[in-house]
């Protein structure tokens, strides 16, 4: 009998430690096969979800292909939000997205992390800038003018404004922080905080979302806002400089014939620059959970290659007609960067 139950004992025995080696085994399949799954995904914002860029999302993905070996699935939206919830949940492996929203990202999971930037001229990050604007109709620049290439912010109030999207660099937080600063300095508005800025009935009449730098920048020439924020390099590819200096204040831009979505409708049209602030480029990140290091080190690798500098079909030469996300007027290229980089943009309500 004590023989019996002794063999029966090591027969439970041994089930249940080849049940919990197989559980366990299975968990460790799981977690090779979420690293290893043969689909790369990439989320664009919405400023990059058009069909005049597919070209250049297409490009981008070949290399993501080309240094993970998994096929590319290019994943849209019509939203900041949405893009910035893909990747911080980890249903995206990759993003190109402004600072903002990669901090916005790495708030909710630090799994996302920042590789690289395109660099300035220089080939270097001290240059790699863009532009945020705040922009007004032509015929409406004097209102705002105080002096040859000078305009005052303060006859913004009581106007009806049109920004990005909370989640956007230049087209929400720059332009927000400086209107803060700005008007704080007034008494009236000496508690001003950002969060004001997206409602109107304060500062201004009424406040307008493009969901995209090209959409507020069609709120201001449709006539539907006064001022409109958004950003130089979200536009370059529909409009063309008309008089005064590229990124300076004073300088007039003209909606180029054959412009595609959503400026079809607007060829001929012009808008002015008030400002022009420089801003931190927009990164590429991924969500490191969804990929081994080996890969991201990869993918690194192969992004700040000088085959990649040198590919047309990513970096356009400066005179292509051709609708890109980069140009190349002199040593662009892709540069590491780290978390770091985006403190003065983390910083800018402190």
């Amino acid at each position: 009998m004590k023989k019996l139950l002794a063999s029966l004992f090591v027969l439970i025995l041994t089930v249940t430690l080849a049940a919990c080696g197989d559980s366990s085994s299975k968990e460790g399949d799981k977690s090779t096969e979420k690293k290893s799954n043969d689909k790369f995904v990439i989320v664009w914002y919405p400023n990059e979800s058009g069909k005049d860029l597919k070209g250049a999302r297409d490009a981008i993905g070949k290399v993501f292909e080309d240094a993970t070996g998994k096929k590319v699935e290019h994943k849209l939206t019509t939203d900041y939000a949405i893009a910035i919830e893909t990747i911080a949940n980890g249903k995206a492996n990759a993003a190109f997205m402004g600072a903002e929203g990669y901090i916005q990202a790495r708030e909710k999971s630090e799994n996302v992390e920042p590789l690289v930037v395109p660099s300035g001229p220089s080939g270097t990050k001290d240059d790699a800038l863009y532009y945020s604007w705040f922009a007004v109709t032509p015929e409406n620049m004097d209102t705002y003018k105080t002096g040859e290439g000078k305009y005052s912010l303060d006859k913004f109030e009581g106007k009806k404004m049109s920004f990005v999207s909370p989640s956007s660099t230049s087209g929400f937080k720059v332009p927000s922080s400086i209107l803060v600063k700005h008007f704080s300095e007034n008494e009236k508005y000496k508690d001003l905080k950002a969060d004001d800025l997206t409602e109107g009935g304060g500062l201004f009449k009424e406040v307008l979302f493009g969901d995209s730098h090209q959409g507020s920048a069609v709120n201001l020439i449709a006539g539907r806002a006064d001022v409109a924020a958004f950003c130089d390099t979200c536009v370059s590819n529909y409009v063309e400089l008309k008089s005064g200096d590229e990124n300076k204040a004073g300088a007039v831009y003209k909606i180029k014939e054959g412009a595609e979505a959503p400026f079809t409708q607007y060829a001929g049209k012009e808008f002015g620059i008030l400002s022009s602030t420089p801003v931190l480029n927009a990164p590429f990140v991924v969500n490191k959970e969804t990929l081994s290091d080996e890969e991201i080190e990869k993918i690194k690798k192969e992004l700040t290659s000088d085959k990649i500098s040198n590919d047309k079909t990513i970096f356009l030469p400066e005179d292509s007609e051709e609708s890109g996300l980069f140009k190349k007027t002199d040593k662009e290229k892709f540069v590491e960067v780290d978390d770091k980089w985006f403190d003065e943009i983390r910083n800018l309500e402190k």
